[in-house]
């Protein structure tokens, strides 16, 4: 653009060289605008950040007097795990914590697109960066600043902008090749066009000079439109991040968009994980009288209260969703006392342990031999193949059927069955539906529990095609078989370490990052910051809407540069229209980019819909406002 303007110049147009450079910078001054769009959400929560935090001086977890805090301002930065801070009303919380003293109201909008205040209470836990409405907190640090929420938003959205799509990395490359070629192109014209087509080297009255030509060439296939094209993706990106979507680039919209299947995780993802108690049922080796029974209930009245006492003795500390809801089951029962001796752990499949127990009335000590964990575990310790068969035959004859979780235990060769429940989450069974009916996906669920409770939440969500009992490999296995059967990749949703492998596997990776293990969150493409997976058809939709921006920006930038280029050379533009013509094209690739900040929609034909209705809407705005002045006129 400055060759094209001295040139102007030189060659006598001083005022077409000025108007050159003035429209080509008001052009850049828009683009610059329309870029900085698409950042504002980093921008926005950088502003958020808390330069200091107030750290109280506390010894032994023993909080003083609330009226008398003793706390010093120490750089967010610099706060350590384990540290006890004071969140006032209308500050920002420095760190991912948890609540331990006081309540209040804080909002995580900016940071997760949840609109509405959450109330927090004690052992609540609260991401960094969420805004404290009102009311005043103790809280204990649970991450550094590094490791802490709005820390990894800002960190992922800048990382996920700067790294470039496939499309975007080849623009890039052409785009250098490109420019060579039309230098050499320019040049080619400037000195070729005298001897082929007569024109004049300088411009004449009658007709433009070659030069002239040459410089229209050089302006208006310049490359500025194709350069602007993949600002769609860092526009997405930014529209992702504000509805609390995290992408590790703008490679996984791209992916996300060629995929035909997605597959589920049941546990955690589709359920609520936190299993709820429903029954303890003793199925095996109890006494009725002085008569062995090998399936009738126990008549002991203690019987059930030592399993309990048992389980949760075993579980005691555990993390596991069984273990879980088994001890919060036991807190505040009248159990016996129990106390572990010895204890062994069998990943995926169990617990082992030697256990005291305190016999009531004798004040005697029992030893115990107990095993907690699946009904396979539990009959791998069978003497014999009758006794296991006859254990299976009592859990499948069991009162409460097969629609509920059950883990086994067995005491002293006593087996009891304990029942647990996994409720669906709320709004999954609508999730389901838009993605088989909108989005047009294969919709699977793939999970490690047996067939009974797979099935059972499967039916309640709305998917028809099941795998369950599968361990880790199995999971992997289903994964790579799917994405080739089907064609076009697939998507895995889930949050367990033992998803890692699939979510590794997967096309695209998505985890809710709330509950995701370190190894999960690593391996995946794109977190979820809400503990729920509604924003997954918005994220499909989003990178849909998204590959189809940039296809039609490239599709644009390249006709306008044809448009431009060709009546350049034939001498039918003089310069400066060529200059508008070019920038032109640039800010309508811009504008067409930065589409990509509106919510997505699933075909054309909902776009047209959305805009009729819109137009209609403000018609009957337009037409009741009228309405309503010609009343207001008339009774005056």
């Amino acid at each position: 653009m400055a060759l094209a303007a001295f040139a102007s110049v030189f060659m006598g147009n001083p005022l077409e060289g000025g108007l050159l450079l003035a429209m080509f910078n008001l052009a850049h001054i828009a683009e610059e605008y329309f870029t900085s769009r698409s950042m504002v959400d980093v921008k926005e929560l950088k502003e958020n950040y808390p330069d200091f935090a107030l750290v109280l001086d506390i010894a032994n977890d023993n909080l003083p007097n609330t009226s008398d805090l003793a706390y010093q301002r120490v750089p967010v930065h610099d706060v350590e795990v384990g540290s006890y801070l004071f969140v006032g009303a209308g500050e920002s919380v420095p760190v991912d914590c948890e609540v331990f003293q006081g309540n209040a109201t804080i909002t995580v909008e900016h940071l997760t697109g949840e609109v509405k205040p959450l109330e927090t209470e004690v052992g609540d836990r609260i991401p960094g960066g969420a805004r404290n409405l009102d009311g005043r907190m103790i809280v204990k640090a649970t991450k550094t600043w590094k490791e802490s929420t709005l820390s990894r938003i800002v960190q992922l959205t800048e990382e996920a902008q700067l790294n470039k799509p496939k499309l975007q990395r080849w623009l890039d490359e052409f785009g250098e090749r490109y420019s060579k070629v039309v230098v050499v192109l320019s040049v080619a014209i400037a000195v070729i066009g005298p001897f082929l087509f007569k024109w004049p080297f300088i411009s004449t009255s009658a007709c433009r000079g070659s030069v002239y030509r040459a410089l229209g060439l050089m302006v208006a296939a310049s490359p500025c439109a194709l350069a602007v094209a993949p600002l769609a993706y860092a526009t997405a990106i930014s529209s992702c991040a504000r509805k609390g979507i995290l992408l590790k680039g703008g490679h996984a919209l791209d992916a996300l968009a060629s995929c035909h299947t997605i597959a589920f995780d049941k546990t955690g993802t589709l359920t609520t994980g936190g299993l709820v108690f429903k029954a303890i049922e003793p199925i095996y080796g109890h006494f009725v009288g002085n008569n062995r029974s090998n399936f009738a209930s126990c008549c002991i009245p203690n019987c059930e209260k030592e399993a309990l006492a048992v389980a949760a003795a075993m579980e005691k500390g555990t993390t596991h969703p069984i273990g879980r809801a088994v001890v919060d089951h036991s807190v505040g029962k009248d159990l016996p006392s129990v106390s572990v001796e010895r204890f062994e752990y069998f990943p995926g499949r169990g617990l082992v342990a030697t256990l005291n127990s305190i016999e009531s009335g004798t004040g005697g000590v029992k030893l115990l031999k107990a095993s907690l964990g699946s009904v396979d575990f539990i009959t791998s310790f069978c003497k014999s193949e009758d006794e296991s068969k006859k254990i299976k035959d009592a859990v499948n004859a069991s009162s409460y059927g097969s629609e509920f979780v059950h883990a086994a235990l067995s005491v002293n060769e006593k087996v009891t069955l304990i029942h647990l429940e996994d409720r669906p989450r709320s709004g999954v069974p609508d999730v389901i539906a838009e993605l088989r009916d909108q989005a047009k996906l294969r919709v699977m669920m793939l999970t490690g529990d047996h067939k009974s409770s797979a099935w059972r939440v499967a039916n309640a969500v709305g998917i028809q095609e099941v795998y369950c009992s599968l361990k880790p490999e199995d999971k992997l296995s289903h994964v790579k078989d799917a994405s080739r059967d089907m064609g076009g990749g697939l998507i895995m949703v889930g949050e367990g370490i033992n998803d890692a492998p699939a979510l590794a596997a997967a096309t695209v990776g998505i985890v809710l990052a709330r509950r995701a293990s370190a190894t999960a969150i690593a391996v995946a493409d794109v977190l979820l910051l809400r503990d729920n997976i509604s924003c997954v058809p918005f994220c499909i939709a989003k990178a849909r809407q998204t590959t189809s921006l940039v296809k039609q920006s490239v599709a644009l930038a390249l006709s306008c540069i044809f448009l431009a280029s060709l009546p350049s050379v034939l001498g039918f533009l003089p310069l400066w229209l060529t200059v508008l013509l070019h920038e032109g094209g640039t800010l309508l690739v811009c504008l067409n980019s930065i589409r990509a900040l509106n919510d997505p929609t699933w075909s054309w034909r909902q776009d047209l819909l959305h805009l009729i209705n819109e137009f209609k809407s403000r018609l009957l705005f337009l037409s009741r406002r009228n309405t309503s002045s010609i009343q207001a006129a008339a009774t005056q």
